[in-house]
């Protein structure tokens, strides 16, 4: 894999997971109610975001609230997605066929196991 896919992949992945967090500490924030700074997963899910949420607090004016840093947040890392990913197409179309599977090799090799052994309740192609 080259390099420039590797990074674009890997900053993706990462903006991805950042996302995850952010949509789960909202998810906890309105589930766990007035205890969720004793919930353990809402303490963890903060730490794991606090990162991305001191990084749009420096890149944002401060007219912006910090109650609405993790909105921010959520709305730059949308976008840093959308741009990761269209780098990403560009990529696999500038190097071709790099990003799809190769001839005879099965894009889901496990799924196509299955369906060649034959096991009761798997349909056959």
């Amino acid at each position: 894999m080259p390099t420039d896919l590797l990074l674009v992949t890997i900053a993706k992945a990462l903006v991805e997971l950042a996302g995850l967090f952010i949509l789960g500490q909202g998810l906890l924030y309105v589930l766990a109610g007035r205890n969720r700074d004793a919930n353990f997963f809402y303490q963890l899910l903060q730490t794991l975001t606090r990162p991305v949420y001191r990084l749009v607090r420096f890149i944002t004016p401060k007219i912006v609230v910090d109650r609405h840093i993790p909105i921010a947040a959520f709305i730059v890392l949308f976008w840093l997605w959308v741009f990761l990913t269209i780098a990403k197409i560009q990529i696999c179309v500038g190097y071709g066929d790099l990003c799809k599977p190769k001839e005879g090799q099965a894009a889901a090799p496990r799924l196509e196991r299955l369906v060649s052994s034959g096991e009761p309740g798997v349909p056959r192609l």
